[in-house]
């Protein structure tokens, strides 16, 4: 008998020596799947959710097995929300360590600086990847940058994050306001940072046309910005055609041809460096520019130099053949 019983121990020892290995060889054994899934794991699933979504896309042979597993081998970090990249033949081992310390797939929507709300608002609409409606952002309250989103996400979250890092911005920026500046609030400073990132797309010109606008504020002179006159038109789309008379002359609350001051609110939203440039603008004593033919601006303190400037410009465009 005792011969009997130590050999059912020994059988039975071994029984449970195979389970045993089994069980840890399944645990980093190569998986199902013979090409790279990705996978969506929602906010607030728990490991066994995330088991059954795993297995419904075939990257493990069994929930059950997997969560056996995970529980007595695997770390006890939480799993992660969001979209993972699974490789081809991963490991249950693997897979539970990508959910808890992996990187979520990471999307990039980029916002060009001097882009209006409208479009920003059509850009986050043809993201088919995002959910959910939105209304148009307020105008100057979304920051140009580039953003990461998820699949699935909603527009609503990514505007909050484009919107907060705006309100960021601004709080950084305002403190360093020189005595150059004639703005008095921050909003001013996005209204009139809008104008500067329309009027000129180069960075070295930002801080000089943001002082041909204050010395004009100061001196209570128009500021004659032509995009100041299509905003009311178009919401910052482009005209796409010439200025008229008739809109040159038009009264409202943005035409800063028809009015002395800042409009009513921004014509767009500025980028960081426009907001940095009306905060702190060159010193000068410069009040008029006209574009110079190579992309640029070319600047004067007077009439008289200014309108020597604007007859240049002109022949520079009979010669090209657009006048």
């Amino acid at each position: 008998m005792r011969r009997f019983g130590c050999l059912v121990l020994v059988i039975a020892g071994v029984i449970l020596g195979l389970i045993g290995g089994n069980f840890i060889y399944g645990w980093n054994a190569n998986g199902p799947s013979e090409n790279e899934r990705q996978i969506i794991i929602k906010s607030g699933s728990s490991l066994a959710m995330a088991a059954d979504a795993l297995e419904e896309a075939g990257v493990i042979k069994s929930a059950d097995a997997f969560l056996n597993r995970a529980k007595i081998l695997g770390g006890s970090e939480p799993i992660k929300a969001g979209e993972f990249v699974i490789p081809a033949g991963a490991s249950n081992a693997s897979i539970l360590s990508i959910l808890q310390n992996g990187k979520t797939v990471q999307r990039l929507i980029t916002i060009p600086e001097g882009t209006p709300s409208i479009i920003v608002h059509e850009k986050l609409m043809a993201e088919k990847l995002l959910q959910g409606d939105i209304p148009v952002p307020a105008e100057g309250s979304i920051l140009p940058d580039s953003y990461s989103f998820e699949r699935g996400e909603n527009r609503s979250a990514v505007v909050n994050r484009m919107q907060q890092a705006m309100k960021d911005t601004i709080a950084e920026l305002w403190p360093k306001k020189t005595s150059e500046s004639v703005v008095k609030t921050p909003e001013e400073a996005i209204i009139l940072a809008a104008i500067v990132e329309k009027e000129t797309a180069l960075a070295r010109e930002r801080r000089t046309v943001a002082a041909v606008y204050s010395n004009r504020v100061r001196r209570n002179m128009m500021l004659q910005a032509d995009p100041t006159i299509i905003y009311p038109i178009t919401k910052g789309r482009p005209l796409g055609r010439r200025i008229r008379q008739s809109e040159i002359a038009a009264v409202n609350d943005y035409n800063t041809y028809s009015m002395v001051g800042l409009p009513k609110g921004p014509i767009a939203n500025p980028g960081r460096a426009s907001i940095e440039a009306v905060l702190n603008p060159v010193k000068s004593e410069f009040l008029f520019f006209v574009a110079d033919g190579k992309g640029g601006h070319v600047f004067a303190k007077t009439l008289a130099e200014h309108n020597a400037n604007v007859e240049k410009w002109f022949a520079i465009r009979r010669e090209r053949g657009e006048m």
